[in-house]
């Protein structure tokens, strides 16, 4: 691990102080939030940014907050364990709960921020999937003013989003849904803590309290795609549809087909796309059963 080269550091104390920094110093700037990427990215993969800009001093970028129109939102300098910890994500989505704790190690979790883990559009963040099955927006603030994307579109490739060089990510927004909403996330990785996900599948729909059909079926797959992969003919061949562990299956089968798996070094494409179907399929049923009592019942019906 080498010294970082010399470069200039700014803390702003608003959004437009740091949007005016990125437009008076130009390219090469980089944005610090949890720092959990861009540290390794400098001491360990070569990046020599030309300045930095510290969002940390910027207030009302943390915390989550339930709107009284019943969405939620999640500051982007939240951190994964916040996320991981919070009693309303918990008790409402406990599945992006879950996704929040496959991130790295416990000290990780306590720096590493949901922004960061969006911005940095790393192909297998576990953050994504889970998010974009909830139908999760990103707001975005910049120099002309802020807008907001579906989270679905905010990713345009590997370390790619739709954001200009001198917009903020500054919250994710969860709208309101349904009591029957149930969902699941699962990550397959050789190691069953602290690795990157090979495959990451994340699920949601809303099952019938007593005719068990699923309604606004989502599915989305990680790193076997240069973007988060909504798997949309799966979800067709489920929408509607009595939930059984013969369909679950087919259901995995198509989503294995829509994923676009790619050979590297930790895993084969053909591999990757075996795991996709595997992994679908566990998750419908999961999500069906419910949340785990425990870190490690999921971890056991999981694998």
């Amino acid at each position: 691990m080498k010294r970082t080269e010399p470069f200039e550091f700014y803390q702003p104390a608003s959004l437009q102080e740091a949007s005016r920094l990125l437009k008076e110093n130009g390219p090469g700037g980089r944005f610090l939030a949890g720092g959990t990427d861009l540290v390794i990215a400098m001491k360990e993969k070569g990046l020599v940014p030309k300045y930095i800009v510290d969002l940390k001093r910027i207030s009302g970028l943390s915390g989550i907050r339930e709107q009284s129109d019943g969405s939620i939102t999640i500051g982007a300098l939240t951190t994964m364990r916040e996320i991981e910890t919070s009693p309303l994500i918990t008790k409402k989505y406990s599945f992006l709960s879950q996704s929040a704790a496959e991130v790295g190690s416990i000290q990780i979790r306590n720096r590493a921020t949901v922004g960061g883990n969006m911005a940095n559009a790393t192909p297998s963040a576990d953050g994504a999937p889970a998010l974009i099955v909830l139908n999760a927006t990103a707001k975005i603030v910049g120099a002309n003013g802020d807008r907001t994307v579906p989270l679905e579109e905010f990713f345009r490739g590997p370390g790619q989003t739709v954001m200009t060089s001198d917009e903020i990510l500054i919250e994710l927004t969860i709208p309101k849904t349904g009591p029957r909403l149930v969902g699941e996330y699962i990550k397959f990785s050789p190691r069953e803590m602290m690795d990157l996900a090979y495959v990451g599948v994340a699920v949601a729909y809303n099952l019938g309290a007593s005719d068990k059909k699923c309604e606004g079926v989502r599915i989305v797959l990680g790193a076997v795609a240069p973007t988060p992969l909504r798997a949309k003919r799966a979800e067709a061949a489920l929408e509607g549809q009595t939930l059984t562990e013969t369909l679950a299956e087919k259901v995995g089968q198509i989503a294995a087909e829509e994923a676009k798996p790619i050979s590297d070094v930790r895993s084969s494409a053909d591999y990757r796309r075996a795991m996709v179907g595997a992994m679908t399929k566990r998750a419908l049923l999961n999500a069906a059963a419910g949340p785990a009592k425990s870190w490690v019942e999921r971890r056991e019906r999981r694998y």
